[in-house]
């Protein structure tokens, strides 16, 4: 799901807190898609809402991990954690990251 623009903004401008960030460098593809998996899972387990990823831009824009990242979002893997996701502003890695806002735990 694409994040709100409303939501978006609010996360850009720091007016929603941005409780969690993850940092995607270095890692392959596959050890990136587990990490990320994890992380999520870990951050709506602990009751968060929203995270900034950092994917990185890739060797002349184009990374791996940041060619990946949509589809690891949509995955049948995330389906009840993810609630929407949008690049990132510029004052928190542009291109190279990602907000994700996290659905609430079943139950919480």
């Amino acid at each position: 799901e694409v994040l709100e623009p409303r939501r978006q903004r609010r996360l850009a401008r720091e007016r929603d807190p941005i409780e969690a960030t993850f940092d995607l460098h270095g890692y392959g593809r596959f050890d990136a898609e587990d990490r990320l998996k994890a992380f999520l899972a870990g951050a709506q387990g602990r009751g968060l809402r929203a995270v900034l990823v950092i994917t990185g831009q890739g060797r002349r824009g184009g990374g791996v991990i940041r060619a990946s990242i949509h589809e690891w979002l949509h995955a049948p893997a995330l389906r009840g954690v993810v609630s929407g996701f949008a690049t990132a502003h510029r004052r928190h890695g542009g291109e190279g990251a990602i907000y994700i806002t996290l659905k609430q735990k079943a139950g919480a």
